[in-house]
C-alpha cells in the first residue's frame, strides 16, 4: 500500500502523514526533509545556491539516508544527524531554489522511489510531487489544501515568535516558486482526493485520511 500525500506548506502534511502511518502500521517518508538535507549540505560545503550549475554538479555528492519509522523519522547527511540543522531559516529560504534544479530532483526522486519500493508493509510518502512525478502509480493520492491565512497561522505556531503576516507572504512566495518550476512542480494529480484542512482540526484530518486508506485497502 503506497499512499502519496501532497500539498503546500502549512496544510498539516507532516503531522497527518506521520500519524496515519503510525496508526496503520506503515512506513513514513518526509520527502521535503530530503530536499532540505541536500540544501543544508550545499550551504555547509560552500556551494553557491544561486548558481544552478554549481548545484547540479554537486548534486550527486552527499549521502542522504532517511529513517522511515513514523514515531521517530531520522535523516542523516554523510552520517551526520541533520534533523535539526535542516529546519533553520537559512535552509528554508534556499530550499526552493535548490529543489528546482533538475539534477537535484532526479537524484532525490530516485532515492524516494527506492525507499518506497523497499517498504514491506507499505508507506505514506509526503511531499509536493509524489502523486504526479515520484510515485504516479501510488494506490491512494491525497492533496491537502488550506487557506493561506490558516497555513500561516499554523506555520507561525511552529516557528515560535514568527510574524503571521510575514509567514503568509513567505508561504505564498514559496508556493509560486514550487508551482511554477519546470521540473516536477507542486501540482494536484488528476486522480488525487483533495482535502481542505482550513476548518478541520489535525485529528479530523488524520481520521479523514485513515478512512480513505482503509476504504482503498478494502477495495484491493
Amino acid at each position: 500500500m503506497i499512499v502519496a500525500i501532497d500539498g503546500p506548506s502549512g496544510t498539516g502534511k507532516s503531522s497527518t502523514s506521520k500519524a496515519v502511518a503510525a496508526k496503520l502500521g506503515l512506513s513514513y517518508l518526509d520527502t521535503g526533509a530530503q530536499y532540505r538535507a541536500i540544501t543544508w549540505w550545499m550551504i555547509s560545503n560552500g556551494v553557491d545556491t544561486d548558481d544552478p550549475e554549481a548545484i547540479a554538479s554537486a548534486a550527486g555528492k552527499p549521502t542522504i539516508v532517511s529513517g522511515t519509522d513514523p514515531s521517530h523519522p531520522t535523516i542523516t547527511v554523510d552520517g551526520v544527524d541533520a534533523s535539526g540543522p535542516i529546519r533553520t531559516q537559512e535552509v528554508t529560504s534556499k530550499v526552493s531554489a535548490v529543489s528546482a534544479v533538475p539534477e537535484v530532483r532526479t537524484r532525490i526522486t530516485e532515492l524516494q522511489r527506492t525507499i518506497a519500493a523497499s517498504a514491506v508493509e507499505g508507506i505514506v510518502v509526503e511531499g509536493r510531487d509524489i502523486g504526479t512525478t515520484v510515485l504516479p502509480d501510488a494506490d491512494l493520492k491525497i492533496f491537502l489544501t488550506a487557506s493561506p491565512e490558516a497555513r500561516a497561522a499554523r506555520r507561525s505556531g511552529e516557528l515560535k515568535g514568527a510574524d503571521v503576516h510575514a509567514t503568509r507572504e513567505a508561504l505564498i512566495k514559496r508556493d509560486a516558486a514550487d508551482s511554477s518550476r519546470k521540473t516536477s512542480p507542486l501540482a494536484k494529480a488528476d486522480d488525487a482526493v483533495e482535502v481542505d484542512t482550513t476548518d478541520l482540526t489535525l485529528q479530523q484530518v488524520i481520521e479523514c485520511v485513515v478512512t480513505l486508506v482503509e476504504e482503498k485497502r478494502a477495495a484491493k
